[in-house]
């Protein structure tokens, strides 16, 4: 699969990446087969995080991918911490150490390539931040750091004490929610469009070589369903499998590959369970949607140029 560069980490990592959050959904034998399926495609860099499936989807996926030292070296792996469910979100050291300790074991690894803040914690005292990713970098437990769903403010904050580069953001990001794009269209407009709800998060990421990682890349809303051939969208879907003839792929081949088109070179997060259509969200990496057909899907989407 192609790769692009993680943020300044001097990782090469695969331009689509596998989401775990529904590890948890399979049985062992369905769950052993997806992640061997995600390996023989060159899908090699996992995403998870500790309150996955009530916290069992880490262990779940040490189990079926068979964890041991070697295999640990032929895989990326990337957590997320910082939700305490139901409860706050926790920054705090103590959290943030703790929560990295039982990840791995749970993830039965000795090390985390990549570590993600998830969510912001409006409580953060970024100098404690600061000291639980020294301290996980020194003991060689983490090996680089990022955030999700954070502004340039709030990450100008950690990089103020954090001395680790922030190398990724996760941000909710599809067709259907491309506000962190849409945005830029129409600055300078008076109408809804033009309010820059998150700061220009894009362009501080693209200035500051911070990978945007989009996560659930086929939703609408916020876990509404999804957009794929669904009766809310007959316009853009119309389109989608308009296009998706022409390149003889799927409209999930397509809806992924208007997202990589971007020259942000975005990293998505599949969240599918199913190894064929995670094969063909890999497919969209091997196209390169014309300029006027990405327009004519942003249009399909109910957006407008101004």
């Amino acid at each position: 699969m192609r790769k692009i560069n993680l943020g300044l980490s001097g990782l090469q990592v695969p331009v689509i990446a596998v989401g775990c959050m529904r590890i948890n959904k399979l049985d062992k034998g369905a769950a052993e087969r997806f992640v061997k399926s995600a390996l023989e495609r060159g899908a090699y860099f996992f995403d998870h995080a500790d309150i996955y499936g009530g916290g069992a989807c880490e262990e779940i996926f040490a189990e079926a991918i068979g964890m041991n030292p070697s295999v640990r070296e032929t895989i990326l792996i990337q957590t997320k911490c910082g939700i305490r469910p139901g409860v706050a979100f926790d920054f705090s050291r103590e959290h943030i150490l703790s929560s990295v300790d039982k990840s791995l074991k749970k993830l039965k690894t000795d090390y985390l390539d990549v570590l993600l803040l998830h969510r912001p914690d409006v409580l953060v005292e970024p100098e404690e931040v600061a000291e639980a990713f020294g301290i996980l970098h020194t003991q060689g437990k983490v090996r680089n750091f990022g955030v999700s769903n954070q502004n340039p403010g709030q990450i100008r904050l950690l990089q103020k004490y954090v001395k680790q580069p922030i190398v990724a953001n996760q941000l909710q990001l599809s067709i259907t929610n491309a506000t962190l794009i849409t945005q830029a269209l129409h600055v300078n407009m008076l109408d809804d469009t033009a309010v820059n709800r998150d700061g220009g998060i894009l362009d501080f990421c693209r200035l500051n070589d911070i990978t945007i990682q989009p996560w659930s890349p086929f939703q609408y809303g916020f876990f509404q369903g999804v957009f794929l051939g669904s009766k809310e969208y007959p316009k853009l879907n119309a389109k989608i499998d308009e296009i998706a003839k022409k390149y003889a792929v799927t409209n999930t081949t397509i809806a992924m590959a208007w997202l990589l088109r971007h020259p942000a070179r975005f990293q998505p997060i599949t969240g599918t369970m199913n190894s064929e259509r995670l094969a063909d969200c890999i497919k969209a990496a091997d196209i390169s949607l014309s300029r006027e057909e990405w327009y004519e899907i942003l249009l399909a989407a109910g957006n407008t140029l101004p």
